[in-house]
């Protein structure tokens, strides 16, 4: 079952609208875009909590890393970098954390709010090789501006 990212988009608007409160928006995403493909094996947040640092968020999966550097792995270079990191293989990715060695690819997007204020990332896993496109980078990237866009 592939992800209709146009009925996603409808169904997490229509349950976060009028909401900005980042931790209930984060759950509900996780929750929604994770049952939404068979590809996502782990979804979930890393909330910036400090100077260069994440923790783990709302998620759906087993379990994940508990504190992540912006020094380390994919969801640091995603938060260092502010830019999307698409990754086919996580092996072939210098400084992977292997939270979980069932990972086979990985999409993580920087979570800014209206502000432009860094509020973390969004860690999509996939237990396949290769499991993420360019058009579900393009798609969470524009779900996440706009649900994240009056986030406090």
């Amino acid at each position: 079952m592939r992800v209709d990212y146009n009925e996603l988009r409808k169904t997490v608007l229509a349950l976060t609208e009028g909401e900005s409160d980042t931790v209930s928006l984060m759950a509900t995403l996780a929750c929604e875009v994770h049952h939404a493909d068979e590809r996502f094996d782990w979804t979930g947040f890393y909330r910036v909590v400090g100077p260069e640092l994440l923790k783990i968020g709302p998620y759906q999966g087993g379990h994940g890393c508990l504190v992540i550097p912006f020094s380390r792995g994919v969801c640091g270079a995603a938060a260092r970098s502010r830019e999307v990191q698409l990754v086919a293989d996580v092996d072939a990715f210098p400084g992977h954390i292997a939270c979980a060695s069932s990972t086979r690819s990985e999409l993580v997007l920087p979570v800014e709010n209206g502000a432009g204020d860094l509020l973390g990332v969004f860690d999509l896993d996939s237990d396949q090789p290769d499991a993420f496109t360019q058009e579900d980078a393009d798609a969470l990237t524009d779900l996440l501006s706009k649900v994240f866009a009056k986030a406090i």
